[in-house]
């Protein structure tokens, strides 16, 4: 037989110390977005429980963590505004999670495969550089704002690289050096011979890190101008008792539901969100080191449920978030018990030790989040996509400059519009093939038509016929021709009327006008409909 079906606590020693790194890095991540948002920052700490725990649980992505989204942080800092209340913009998300929902159930996650590689590569790399240029600030101890997201123009006008140069003014030097020793603690903790020791796949290093800056956070407590600041530490809210903690919950107004307003922003919310979880999706699979495929739809359905249920608690809209899954599986995590670990740490600490919490320097996690950025954006890969050639660089490199110069979503779109206009490009230049070594002059002229011929081919056909001299032989061979546009049929039956009267004989072979089958349609008629007793059968024949 084949092996068992691992239990969810099967890889718990990985899981648990990765679980630790991705609350460490989505915490403060939560409390960023929220104020981006113009939201309650309690919202961020409940999309992160809901993102862990309710979507962590329903999802089918192993490695993949969800919570509050950076690339939603201007729809919904735009949407509150436009509302005018945070709890009927709470309604707007139970909506979009339950379109998502629907939209799962309806097998639209096959979206998600129709990004080219180049595209996903170039969006992980962009995040990287995002991730470095974001994070450089707070290591240098400016720490104006903790969610500038992930746009380059910023809320208050300033932008990403303005914010480079406005740090230089603001350097504390206690923040300065947590983060050089931290860098030097997880270029250290990489090393072969460090990762050799028994403790060091216990203790991982983005949690020594934490340890130490908390320690040189106290340290420093009383140093006059080295003591941190109260914003250049985390901040999470302190509630004195369990009933202040689920005091700090917000329900949806759902007496605005013949507002119109509202259903436009779920529309926009439930599509952006959709896309971005998918987007992440791609992408995340690709870092895991076991290659596993996510169940897009299934992955739908799950954020679905967690938008409904975080909508319903006061919490943001939640997505797959790439910075917090990379970190997962940077940090060792196996399977999705390290997300969902994740989601009931952020619920035990927030409401047991936010104190404690509370004296993490945010130069520490910035440190273990410019770690983590140079993985995603490692020069080596600039240098792979390069060898690949200009269909795959092209795409690449203007999605990682329109991510760190625009936005996320934005980056992508830019990059998925040239990497479509190469496609589109290619298809322009080989509709047809014409073997110019085996062409002799005098003998029949052979054009040979491509698998697909689409309108986009006119040009090109149109140009080639009409070039043809007088008194020639050409023979158009359609044998291999799967597909032909009836604009480019067209233009073939108008040839042969004019090469009448040019002494152009013209020979067509093998063009069929049958419908198209699909090829996945009979794969599925033929191979997974069929009776099991058959397929058993031809199974026992070669064993």
């Amino acid at each position: 037989m084949g092996s068992q079906k691992k239990t969810f606590f099967e890889n718990i020693k990985h899981d648990f110390p990765a679980s630790i790194v991705v609350f460490l890095v989505a915490m403060p991540l939560c409390l960023g977005i929220a104020l981006a948002s113009g939201a309650p920052l309690f919202s961020g700490i409940i999309a992160g429980i809901v993102g862990g725990i309710i979507v962590g649980l329903l999802s089918g992505s192993a490695l993949g963590v969800s919570g509050p989204a950076a690339g939603l942080a201007v729809i919904v800092l735009s949407s509150i505004q436009e509302l005018g209340a945070f709890d009927i913009f709470l309604f707007a998300v139970v909506l979009a999670g339950a379109m998502q929902l629907i939209m799962g159930l309806l097998k639209a996650g096959v979206i998600a495969y129709y990004f080219p590689s180049s595209v996903i590569k170039g969006m992980l790399s962009g995040i990287g550089v995002i991730i470095i240029l974001k994070q450089i600030p707070h290591a240098f101890g400016y720490d104006k704002s903790s969610g500038e997201g992930f746009s380059f123009v910023q809320v208050d006008g300033q932008s990403t690289f303005s914010e480079l140069i406005n740090m230089l003014n603001f350097i504390n030097p206690a923040a300065l050096i947590i983060a050089l020793i931290s860098i030097a603690i997880l270029i250290l903790w990489e090393q072969p011979f460090i990762k050799r020791m028994a403790a060091s796949k216990l203790i991982q290093g983005p949690l020594v890190v934490v340890i130490l800056g908390i320690g040189l956070n106290m340290f420093f407590q009383n140093l006059g101008m080295w003591t941190l600041k109260e914003n250049q530490v985390v901040n999470i809210p302190v509630a004195e008792s369990l009933g202040g903690f689920f005091g700090q919950f917000t329900f949806p107004d759902f007496s605005q539901w013949a507002n119109p307003q509202i259903y436009v922003i779920a529309i926009t919310i439930a599509v952006v969100a959709s896309l971005e979880t998918l987007l992440c999706v791609e992408a995340t699979d690709k870092l895991d080191p076991q290659k596993r495929v996510t169940p897009t739809n299934r992955e739908l359905i799950a954020q679905g449920v967690g938008n409904m249920v975080s909508g319903f608690i006061g919490g943001l809209p939640i997505t797959q978030v790439i910075v917090r899954s990379s970190a997962n599986i940077q940090s060792g995590g196996k399977t999705k018990a390290s997300a969902f670990f994740h989601g009931v740490l952020l619920l035990v600490c927030a409401l047991s030790i936010p104190k404690i919490l509370n004296l993490i320097p945010l130069a520490s996690l910035a440190a273990i989040l410019l770690v983590v950025g140079y993985k995603l954006a490692k020069p080596a890969l600039v240098k792979e996509m390069y060898r690949l050639g200009r269909s795959q660089f092209v795409p690449f490199m203007v999605t990682v400059l329109g991510i760190v110069f625009t936005n996320l979503l934005l980056g992508i779109f830019l990059g998925l519009v040239i990497a479509i206009f190469h496609i589109l490009w290619n298809n322009f230049k080989t509709p047809y093939h014409f073997d110019s070594d085996l062409y002799v002059k005098g003998k029949p002229v052979e054009i040979t038509l491509a698998e697909d011929v689409s309108f986009l081919n006119k040009a090109s056909i149109l140009r080639t016929l009409n070039q043809l001299p007088d008194d020639t032989y050409v023979i158009i061979d359609a044998s291999k021709t799967k597909s032909i546009h009836p604009d480019v049929l067209e233009i073939i039956e108008d040839f042969k009327e004019n090469a009448k009267t040019r002494d152009i004989t013209i020979e067509i072979l093998g063009l069929k006008l049958s419908k198209k089958q699909d090829p996945v349609k009979q794969f599925g008629r033929v191979v997974l409909e069929q009776p099991m007793a058959k397929r058993n059968a031809k199974v026992r024949l070669f064993n």
